[in-house]
């Protein structure tokens, strides 16, 4: 009952075009999937940006509120698995295990790998930006089409869905073949070996407010390294910690 009132209250209407449905549906197809609510998957490709663009826009106009449900759902789909198929793991290595799988880093060349980026609608400003690549927002599309199946279809067709994606991610990790998240490994390394953290430092903004790009540094003690650049401060900060960590870690500590 709670299910189908979020169903009749997503607040979203949208007017398909014919164009646009064959392409929904053959996205859902390429995952197995089906909706019985095209709107909500339309939803799920609503970037902020366009209800940005709108006179009165509203939140409910674009997918973040089904990002927040779907990144509810993919965080107890994945630590049921884990929880269940890992015995052998102490809580901190699920917790890793699971940091890593539900991550941007992760989540991004997924979307790209199910087309979630040819689906895409942005605004204009978004889009004239290159939004249709940036990781973040593929990242959060992918949790917001995770939340619109959940509301379709329930939690036991979402958490299939979700472990079709993420299985396959697990492995990589088990195996090291995993995308890294290097300002963890280098906070973890740095602590370990120096009692202390790395220290982050903008040294940089450039370009106008809808393409930003920011420079950043990474100070380990009196050492210095970048300044690597970003299109938020999160990648700036990832790309910084990488060059910090190729320099200073030994080859066995990229282990998870």
């Amino acid at each position: 009952m709670f299910k189908n009132s979020l169903k009749r209250n997503n607040g979203f209407s949208e007017q398909l075009s014919p164009e646009r449905k064959k392409q929904l549906l053959s996205f859902s197809r390429g995952l197995s999937i089906s909706f019985k609510n095209l709107e909500l998957l339309e939803q799920a490709f609503h970037h902020r940006s366009v209800s940005n663009e709108m006179p009165g826009s509203v939140s409910h106009k674009n997918n973040e509120r089904l990002e927040f449900l779907g990144d509810a759902v993919l965080g107890m789909a994945v630590a049921t698995y884990l929880y269940e198929t890992m015995g052998d793991k102490q809580e901190g290595d699920l917790a890793r295990i699971k940091s890593v799988v539900v991550s941007e880093m992760t989540l991004a060349p997924i979307a790209v790998q199910i087309g979630v980026d040819t689906c895409l609608v942005l605004g204009k400003g978004e889009e004239l930006s290159g939004g249709r690549k940036k990781k973040a927002i593929l990242a959060d599309a992918v949790e917001a089409v995770i939340g619109a199946y959940y509301l379709d279809s329930g939690y036991p067709a979402a958490e299939r869905l979700v472990l079709e994606l993420i299985v396959p991610e697990i492995e990589k990790v088990l195996l090291n073949k995993h995308h890294r998240d290097f300002k963890t490994l280098l906070q973890e390394y740095y602590q370990k070996t120096h009692k202390s953290c790395p220290v982050y430092e903008l040294v940089k903004r450039d370009g106008p407010d809808h393409d930003r790009t920011f420079w950043i540094t990474v100070h380990l003690g009196d050492d210095t390294y970048g300044p690597a650049a970003g299109k938020n401060k999160k990648e700036a900060e990832q790309a910084a910690a990488e060059i910090a960590w190729k320099a200073v870690a030994p080859p066995l500590s990229t282990k998870l």
